[in-house]
């Protein structure tokens, strides 16, 4: 007797609907796809006890005739694909053919529909994969699928459904990813007879979206453009300040399709790297548009995932779009209920609308505007004895700016400007080297606000073209430090200064090996170590601009740093994990008091500095308050 039996086409089709229809939300996310390849242009979705009970998609796509609406819910029937070429160039939602088959085998369902040039329609039931002979009934053209009692016939998988809201949140959640992109469609969702979406027909984007995730959020968004090399790149990005601890606000489309890419997700991180607590996850709704054939979406039994036939071009592509904006873009903080925030201030990449403003309002703002333009005052002396110091703020703060390396490079547009100042450092390799300055044509200086104060000896305030900023010292020259080092790794390794006695320093097993595989990366960074017995460490040379800094404590935070990311992160990724650190360590602190030339000095640099909004770690540096907002708070308007 044979071992092996062939399945009947109901189990099947029962094992098929354990890939497909996995929860309600599964059926809901098959129907709506439907419903848009049949050219829907209005879509009401009916929900009860969170799909376990009864879903309904109503639609006026094109219907269907009798034979077609049989052949529906037959196994691998579609009308979408006909041969191989068509199966590598997918234009629909849906192909495979299996859905409506799986659902009917595992619910009650009843389909009606009818085209537009018939007069009257079909009504097909299915029980638990039986069928009844078709029949004709009165409907408006379109389709409506009713099912009942999903997994009625198969309890082991009932049981596994969650609770009525659970449910109902994936299923809005699906909802939504397909709504979102198809803003030429109405959408309505109900539950349990209570309205949930209402989403009218050709809207724009930022409408959709203000509509699904509400418009305080909406007009924080940025339009993002890109076209070039057959790829193009739309969508809409936050700010770094709007962000979330998990990537549900992240969604991905390509034509029209909601996708997970491990490339393009990557792609975004990047494109927020350096702007955004390390903990955060960035808000974006990346559109990507191609040719059919440069991806393949047969790869996933619900298609949620693809495979591009060139998936670097995709990660590039997606970055600059994402990078280009935020770089282009003031990321500094209101205060607090700024301006931009009103639902009326949405901005798309093509157009602008600016409301009016009453004449009086506008005399306030001209009068204000006056008075800051003729009563400023000129920019303060140096006064070489406040706090003991010279004003240089590149030599004070305990060491923790860049010491001699500012000097030499002339990194600080501040200092000794035109000059043509040189100085000798100690390269890595311990051979003296004499740097030239940095042409300062290569730094866009702006002159620096011309009034602004410090408070509690941690905060910078100062006068704007509109209104006050209020700026945290440590995290903008944090900043300033970090791309100053970038840049100056892209010509070499950063100057090195010599222990005149190599500081001794205690390491674990785990610290050990990370300094071992990373010795060469250290040395670009002007860090010389190397073993002195099995459990410390000998430190030759540190960056020059630490001259100040133990050198103990900042090996052991660059060892802890290598040790706790060791192998997650690629070579590019742990440097500036290391500049973080480097940056952090010689930046001035909370608490350092500074004069007022070190204080026009930092503000001046502020718009040379690409990124200048967010320190390394993503901490904001600057909030703003707007002068609409003074005028509001003091009643002047």
């Amino acid at each position: 007797m044979p071992y092996i039996a062939v399945l009947s086409q109901h189990l099947v089709n029962k094992i098929a609907a354990g890939e497909v229809v996995e929860r309600p939300a599964s059926v809901v996310k098959e129907l709506l796809e439907n419903s848009l390849d049949a050219g829907a242009k209005r879509i009401n979705l009916e929900i009860e006890d969170g799909g376990k009970k009864l879903i309904r998609i109503t639609d006026d796509g094109c219907g269907m005739d009798a034979e077609d609406l049989q052949l529906a819910f037959t196994p691998h029937a579609t009308s979408k694909i006909r041969s191989d070429e068509d199966l590598f160039a997918i234009k629909t939602m849906g192909f495979r053919g299996e859905a409506l088959a799986s659902i009917g085998s595992v619910s009650q369902v009843e389909a009606i529909s009818r085209p537009a040039e018939n007069q009257e329609g079909y009504r097909l039931t299915i029980d638990g994969g039986e069928f009844t002979p078709i029949a004709p009934t009165a409907a408006p053209p379109g389709t409506s699928i009713t099912i009942r009692n999903l997994f009625f016939n198969t309890p082991a998988r009932r049981k596994f459904l969650r609770a009525t809201n659970t449910e109902m949140g994936h299923i809005s959640d699906q909802f939504t990813r397909i709504a979102l992109p198809a803003t030429s469609v109405q959408f309505i969702l109900t539950h349990n007879n209570r309205q949930l979406h209402h989403l009218p027909e050709n809207q724009s984007l930022i409408e959709r979206v203000g509509m699904l995730f509400g418009n305080d959020m909406a007009a924080e968004l940025m339009s993002i453009r890109r076209k070039d090399r057959g790829v193009e790149i739309t969508g809409l990005v936050a700010p770094p300040s709007r962000s979330k601890p998990n990537t549900q606000g992240q969604y991905i489309f390509l034509n029209g399709r909601c996708i997970r890419d491990r490339f393009t997700s990557h792609a975004i991180r990047e494109a927020y790297r350096g702007l955004m607590e390390i903990n955060r996850q960035p808000i974006v709704f990346i559109f990507i548009a191609l040719a059919p054939d440069a991806v393949d979406v047969n790869v996933h039994p619900a298609k949620a995932e693809v495979r591009f036939a060139d998936s670097n071009l995709i990660h590039g592509q997606v970055l600059a779009a994402i990078r280009d904006k935020l770089l282009s873009s003031d990321l500094s903080r209101p205060l607090r209920g700024a301006d931009s925030l009103t639902p009326s201030s949405f901005i798309t990449a093509d157009e602008e609308e600016e409301n009016e403003i009453s004449d009086n309002k506008q005399r306030v703002r001209q009068a204000m505007a006056d008075f800051f333009r003729n009563a400023r005052p000129q920019p303060p002396s140096v006064n070489p004895h406040k706090n003991g110091s010279t004003g240089n703020l590149g030599t004070r703060a305990a060491g923790r700016m860049l010491a001699k390396t500012s000097a030499a490079e002339n990194l600080s547009p501040w200092e000794n400007r035109g000059q043509e100042a040189r100085d000798t450092i100690y390269t890595h390799s311990g051979e003296p080297q004499t740097i030239s300055p940095i042409n300062p044509e290569e730094l866009t200086e702006a002159p620096p606000p011309h009034r602004f104060m410090q408070v509690h000896n941690a905060y910078l305030v100062a006068e704007s073209d509109d209104g006050l900023i209020i700026i945290d010292q440590h995290a903008l020259h944090e900043r300033i430090l970090y791309e100053q080092m970038h840049r100056r790794l892209q010509e070499g390794p950063l100057p090195s200064q010599r222990c005149l006695i190599p500081e001794v320093v205690d390491v674990t097993g785990r610290q050990m090996a990370a300094l071992e595989e990373a010795t060469e990366l250290l040395a670009e960074l002007g860090v010389t170590a190397e073993p002195f017995g099995p459990t410390s460490i000998a430190v030759q040379g540190y960056p020059a601009m630490l001259e100040k800094t133990n050198p103990a404590d900042f090996i052991r935070d660059v060892l802890d740093v290598l040790s706790e990311q060791r192998g997650k992160l690629t070579r590019e990724e742990l440097l500036h994990s290391l500049l973080d650190t480097l940056a952090c360590k010689a930046a001035v602190k909370a608490g350092d008091p500074l004069t007022d030339d070190e204080i026009s000095a930092l503000l001046a640099q502020r718009p040379a500095i690409d990124r200048h909004d967010n320190c390394p770690h993503g901490r904001p540096t600057t909030l703003r308050l707007s002068r609409s907002q003074l005028e509001k708070e003091f009643k002047r308007t």
